[in-house]
């Protein structure tokens, strides 16, 4: 029951967690050793891959095309070269010889497809100075296939003649491996460097160690979530990558609130049971909003088939609440245990110390019932008083200017993920690279069609109307039986191409052969119905996210107005981001700078991820302002005042917990691996336009600009809100009467 009870709530949860305080502690070091051995063990539980719909057109040629003609395709892309004989000559021919012959001796393997042996043109260079072989694994799933690909990695060597690995298997490996070593360079980059920063904000040691400790306890219990989740469905090893960013980055975000509060409290002369009581009522309270609100955006990802984005939306889930709940559980039962003692081992900082006189001053002759002091000097009350006087100006040039960084946005163009998401010197993209540049028909990936029901000879019109379609380079047989034939076509360019998604599309449409069935897929088949999957249910994704803060906003603020002005808010500094992103990775620019190869194209899961992580991360800020400025108008009554002090108040938090996040992200944008840098980037920039240019300016400008309209809500509604909002003020007599004067 919350509403007028709300305060009563929260109080009672801070008095329960200070005389718990020490089994709480007992639970938290019991839960952090399960994390850091049964929980760590779900590295070698998740699996890799999930990219695809499973009910797709693809899918369903993959199913069919492994039940009617036996497993197909190329697991493994082995390319042999010299650059002084030739194929066919002796010093070429017999290593290679011997290696094909120990491969097709190896148990993992179901075959081996060799110029050698067919006389493929395909399969040789035109300079005959490079052949390949296409390599058929036994394993019927992407881990088992991985495995047999490790296995068999030193029996490929060859004396005298260079050799390369190519193919789906090998890039998938590679990009895992450089994947998992990006995110512990971030890790090990961010964790001394957090603290460093964490140690000027606070201006202590101890202080600073404790949003450290809360996202340790955030990650590994988000390990405990995931592996336990393992045990009922399959999970993606990229919810690993979310469950870092996300834990640690909400958890010192969460515990810099509440810390900073309880100093605050404490610092108003209140002891340290009853600031704990207070900072729950009021910290506490914005600490869950955020952290259901950030959940349920993250949850969006559920609605997507493919398994690697659900896995993003469990991973990044159980993070947020895990961070959420050891926030105002763990976190507020350490402070009880150190009271005055967060202070301890502090660092002279002479800025500190001129902060610290001005507050002494502020509270000169208030007692401890006045609350935190409000601050009127330093740089966010200028920033306050400037919004203040001129709303327009702010608001006008605020909003071009975002408008003009998410133009480039317009002109987004989506196409699937290929080798140049690795470095240049990665062997699986050399592999592509040379097979696209240097063998006749010049691609690794083509379209597959599966034609069932139909005898061979009713497929040869069919293939000619297929090597007729425009874009088609060569049409050939791969496999028959009975009534079941595959035919691969291939094409000029990138299997991620404009041209390779026209010819599945020209394909798709052809009449087939009577009473046959006609499946595309390969891999331009996958691309392209993942761009349809996904289109698809982004609107609903968009949908759950916004009705999701809607709610959960008017619960914690009793405006109608504000969740509103929320979402339009998050939907500027997010389109700000992702045109910054175009600009960036599809049109090239500081591609030389960034280390990156641009494609020309976004693959669409990377935006639809960055969506759900930063509408929950914007809606994050936007609460801890929010709270302060709904606290001041339920003490106050006065819009303009309320505005000014939450800015006051909030503007150095929120600052700070973005700098600190992003150092957590940073680690990621540093990295080797194309999507992995493009996510990084996108969340720098949104987290910087979030917290200075919306958050500092453009939501104070508003709200100034609204005054009294900020806090409306029709009669039904005001009446649901005082029952059961989350108030974020135990004192409720006066502000529940200016609250429900503004209600119609």
């Amino acid at each position: 029951m919350f509403g007028r009870e709300g305060g009563l709530v929260f109080g009672w949860w801070g008095r329960t967690v200070v005389r718990l305080r020490w089994a709480v502690l007992a639970a938290a070091v019991l839960l952090a050793t399960v994390g850091a051995t049964w929980g760590a063990g779900v590295f070698g539980q998740l699996t890799g891959g999930g990219f695809d719909d499973p009910a797709s057109e693809s899918s369903r040629a993959y199913e069919r095309i492994a039940d009617e003609l036996g497993p197909q395709g190329a697991d493994v892309i082995v390319l042999w070269s010299s650059d002084t004989v030739t194929a066919d000559q002796p010093a070429f021919r017999d290593p290679v010889a011997a290696a094909v012959s120990r491969l097709r001796e190896r148990p993992e393997v179901t075959s081996v497809t060799t110029w050698y042996d067919t006389g493929a043109p395909a399969l040789l260079a035109t300079d005959r100075r490079a052949t390949y072989a296409l390599v058929q694994l036994r394993a019927d799933d992407e881990d088992g296939k991985t495995a047999a690909y490790r296995a068999l990695r030193p029996v490929l060597e060859t004396p005298g003649v260079r050799t390369q690995t190519g193919g789906n298997v090998p890039f998938l490996e590679e990009a895992n491996t450089r994947t998992t070593e990006d995110i512990t360079r971030a890790e090990l980059f961010s964790m001394p460097v957090l603290l460093v920063l964490l140690v000027l904000i606070f201006g202590g040691l101890v202080a600073a160690c404790t949003p450290l400790l809360i996202g340790g306890l955030a990650i590994l219990g988000g390990f405990i979530a995931v592996r336990v989740v393992n045990l009922f469905t399959d999970v993606s090893i990229f919810a690993i990558n979310v469950i870092t960013l996300i834990g640690l980055g909400m958890a010192v975000d969460y515990a810099l609130f509440v810390v900073s509060r309880f100093r605050e409290e404490l610092g108003a002369g209140h002891d340290t049971a009853d600031a704990i009581r207070r900072t729950m009522t009021t910290a506490g309270r914005t600490v869950l909003v955020s952290g259901l609100t950030i959940a349920l955006a993250m949850a969006s990802l559920l609605i997507f088939p493919q398994s690697f984005l659900r896995s993003m939306g469990l991973g990044g889930m159980a993070a947020v609440l895990v961070a959420m709940l050891a926030a105002l559980t763990v976190l507020p039962a350490l402070l009880a245990v150190l009271g005055p003692r967060i202070d301890a081992v502090r660092v002279p900082l002479r800025w500190r110390r001129r902060t610290a006189a001005l507050t002494a001053t502020a509270r000169r002759g208030a007692g401890p019932s006045a609350g935190p002091a409000v601050v009127d000097g330093g740089a966010w009350a200028r920033i306050a008083r400037s919004v203040m006087r001129r709303p327009v100006r702010y608001l006008v040039g605020v909003a071009v200017l975002l408008v003009v960084l998410a133009t480039p946005f317009l002109r987004i163009t989506f196409g699937g993920f290929d080798e140049r998401v690795l470095p240049a010197g990665a062997e699986p993209r050399v592999v592509s690279e040379r097979i696209a540049a240097e063998f006749p028909g010049g691609t690794i990936a083509p379209v597959e069609v599966l034609v069932s029901g139909a005898p061979a000879e009713a497929v040869r019109p069919f293939a000619d109307r297929i090597a007729a379609a425009p874009g088609v380079t060569g049409v050939d047989v791969a496999a028959s039986r009975g009534e079941s034939t595959l035919l691969r076509v291939t094409y000029p360019g990138e299997p991620t191409g404009e041209v390779a998604q026209d010819v599945v599309r020209a394909l798709r449409d052809l009449p087939t052969p009577a009473g046959a069935e006609v499946l595309v897929g390969g891999r331009p088949g996958a691309d392209r119905d993942l761009l349809d999957s996904l289109g698809a249910r982004l609107p609903w994704m968009a949908l759950l996210m916004a009705a999701a803060t809607l709610l959960l906003l008017f619960l914690a603020f009793g405006s109608v107005v504000l969740p509103v002005k929320a979402v339009l808010m998050n939907l500027l500094s997010i389109g700000a981001s992702f045109g910054v992103v175009v600009w960036i990775f599809q049109d090239g620019h500081l591609a030389d700078l960034l280390g990156f190869t641009p494609t020309g194209f976004i693959e669409p899961s990377n935006p639809i991820l960055m969506l759900a992580v930063l509408f929950g991360l914007a809606t994050d800020y936007e609460v801890f302002l929010l709270s302060r400025v709904r606290e001041e108008w339920d003490r106050t009554g006065d819009n303009t005042a309320s505005v000014a002090t939450g800015l006051q108040r909030t503007g150095r938090i929120i600052t700070a917990a973005a700098l600190l996040l992003i150092i957590v992200v940073a680690g990621f944008a540093s990295g080797s691996m194309a999507y992995i840098k493009l996510i990084g980037v996108g969340m720098i920039v949104a987290i910087v336009v979030d917290a200075t240019l919306v958050r500092a300016l453009l939501v104070p400008a508003t709200m100034r600009l609204l005054g009294r309209w900020n806090w409306w809500a029709p009669g039904p509604l005001g009446r649901v809100y005082r029952r059961y909002g989350l108030r974020e003020t135990d004192a409720p007599a006066g502000g529940e009467t200016r609250h429900s004067a503004f209600t119609g």
